[in-house]
């Protein structure tokens, strides 16, 4: 795979493919940009990958380790089904890497459409994943085949719209436009939730665990064709291909990108950890606590689950309103704060039963929407312009993988082996590692309004 700077040979270069040479546009003769068109691409795009997001996760919690390790002890075989979660985190960053080059060679819509029908692919398969009883190993061996696939597509599928998004934001609105692209993942969250849970409570157990858990997969993988026609769309769009070609937008070599902006990526990725670390503290872990010690019906959980996420919605709203008044740096480090404080007392809610779980998802989920928020770049504007798209697809990966990847496996864990309150600890580092980086990015950062 080469990742050289150089652009292709112009005689080979699709219309779509990105110029090196082309001039910045903001302010260009081809019209105002229609902001509103960008964000119901992007709203659209990430509710497809956070949709797809959370049907493996709650399937982590709920099918795998009966399905694929049933002949572990329980706790354990939520663990290693939580392990095979984290190989797409893992393997993120390949599939930028890959991606961007294909980009560079054969243009975004090249690259989109390949990196959803990956995408697409790999989670249908899971659909049809046989079980341990089956295939014995193989089961688990092809469940990592598959996530690996998810995580390698969810790399490439990376399209700069919300970048564009951005671009695109009238002055003084930044906070708002940035949190356009959040929004996809309460959205998400509440249609699986649903699904899984209409699912459990219609079908009997047996019936579920053969073949009721693999719907939610097959409408999975119907929302990304959705989703691939719809954003295509607007990246074919000749007035966005001029926005694409802009400096701010170009796809420079992944190893040109790391040796002139490495530093500013580790800050990047570590600013929103407090974020990405709360998201599955309130999402996967919680239902595995008490799918693993609580006699509630996982089913009721989803739905305590959803309602959450909707106060998530309203959270992430506030969120736009409250950095494009304060910051979306002070945003991110109040709410920062306001985690670390959470952490403190508020997973030891979810053995106080089922007032003490709505009390834990619902201002869990206010700080999460809060926080998430603006958790999108907060520190893209410290990456030079020519390498801004690359670092920043290289920033959104790595803060998964460090915020999110191992979150579950990491609270699980930790709260088996010394309570709940050490799940806490885990979601604390989170928050300190987002004050610390945001510290640092003061030294690293260009002047900006944020």
């Amino acid at each position: 795979m080469s990742t050289k700077a150089e652009a292709p040979p112009s005689d080979a270069r699709p219309s779509d493919a990105p110029l090196a040479d082309a001039p910045e546009t903001r302010g260009s003769s081809h019209g105002p940009v229609a902001a509103s068109e960008i964000a119901v691409g992007v709203i659209i795009g990430r509710t497809s990958e956070f949709f797809d997001f959370f049907v493996y996760a709650i399937a982590s919690v709920v099918v795998f380790p009966q399905l694929v390790f049933p002949h572990l002890p329980p706790l354990e075989g939520m663990l290693w089904s939580f392990a095979v979660f984290a190989l797409a985190f893992v393997f993120r960053p390949v599939g930028t890497a890959v991606f961007i080059a294909i980009d560079r060679r054969f243009g975004r819509t090249t690259r989109l459409t390949l990196a959803l029908l990956l995408l697409g692919s790999s989670t249908v398969a899971v659909a049809f994943l046989p079980a341990h009883a089956v295939v014995g190993v193989w089961a688990a061996i092809l469940l990592c085949m598959f996530r690996i696939g998810q995580g390698v597509a969810l790399g490439g599928a990376w399209d700069g719209l919300p970048s564009l998004l951005a671009l695109s934001a009238p002055s003084g609105r930044k906070g708002w436009y940035a949190m356009i692209p959040q929004l996809g993942a309460p959205i998400g969250l509440i249609v699986a939730s649903g699904l899984f849970a209409y699912f459990l409570v219609t079908l009997s157990a047996a019936d579920f665990l053969d073949w009721g858990w693999r719907y939610p997969f097959f409408v999975a993988f119907a929302i990304n064709v959705v989703a691939l026609f719809a954003r295509l769309r607007i990246v074919a769009t000749p007035a966005f291909q001029d926005l694409f070609k802009s400096s701010e937008l170009q796809p420079t070599g992944v190893l040109t990108a790391v040796r002139e902006e490495g530093p500013r990526i580790v800050v990047g990725a570590f600013a929103p950890l407090a974020s990405f670390a709360m998201f599955h503290m309130v999402t996967v872990f919680p239902l595995s606590w008490v799918f693993l010690f609580t006699r509630e019906e996982p089913s009721r959980f989803l739905l305590i689950e959803a309602i959450g996420a909707g106060v998530g919605i309203l959270a992430i709203l506030g969120s736009g309103m409250l950095a494009d008044r304060y910051g979306r740096r002070a945003v991110l480090a109040a709410t920062a704060a306001g985690i670390a404080a959470f952490s403190g007392f508020a997973p030891q809610l979810l053995d106080g039963g089922a007032t003490g779980e709505l009390v834990f998802m619902i201002s869990g989920f206010i700080l999460l929407g809060l926080s998430f928020g603006q958790a999108s770049g907060p520190v893209a504007s410290s990456f030079a312009l020519k390498n801004r798209y690359t670092a920043s697809a290289l920033t959104s990966d790595l803060a998964w993988l460090f915020g999110a990847g191992f979150a579950p496996l990491a609270a699980l864990f930790l709260s088996v082996e010394g309570g709940l309150l050490a799940s806490g600890a885990y979601l604390l580092s989170g928050a300190v590692a987002t004050l610390i980086a945001l510290w640092l990015n003061r030294t690293l950062a260009k002047p900006s309004s944020d």
